[in-house]
């Protein structure tokens, strides 16, 4: 399964639209629920908090190999099913960093888009390849859980 990718007119955003096995239900839950959440997006299991309503907080600790980093944000839209805007919360910088999740059903099938504005080209691939990895553990978690 290959991930699209669209240039933007901002040198600095990125666009991934991938189409995932699972019905648009299921990759909503996989996104909005904490334990399916923390089994695929790299979060330490029960480190993870979700009020999925707009202004709702979320926090999680996530595990790389270089550690655990806690992360926080909020909620800036939601549309059941079809769309979530995550705030990040970034030291240093006075407004959340958002990325859109857009879901669309396709058959059975859904085709998801990730999208985010970043403020340098360094920032911008740096959260594009977390991006890519997190749609294909995304893509494995609902593979399994098939």
């Amino acid at each position: 399964m290959s991930t699209e990718r669209t240039t933007t007119d901002n040198a600095f955003s990125y666009h991934l639209t991938r189409i995932l096995d699972a019905p648009v239900g299921r990759v909503w839950q996989a996104w909005t629920t904490p334990e399916q959440y923390a089994r695929w997006a790299y979060a330490a299991p029960g480190s993870v908090e979700m009020d999925v309503r707009p202004g709702g907080a979320w926090k999680a600790t996530m595990v790389t190999p270089g550690g655990e980093f806690p992360l926080t944000g909020s909620y800036l839209d939601v549309a059941e099913n079809r769309l979530l805007v995550v705030g990040m919360d970034v030291p240093g910088k006075p407004e959340p960093s958002a990325m859109t999740v857009e879901l669309d059903e396709e058959g059975g099938r859904t085709r998801i888009a990730v999208r985010q504005t970043c403020d340098t080209a360094e920032e911008r691939d740096m959260t594009e390849q977390g991006s890519t990895m997190l749609l294909d553990s995304l893509t494995a978690f609902l593979a399994e859980d098939a």
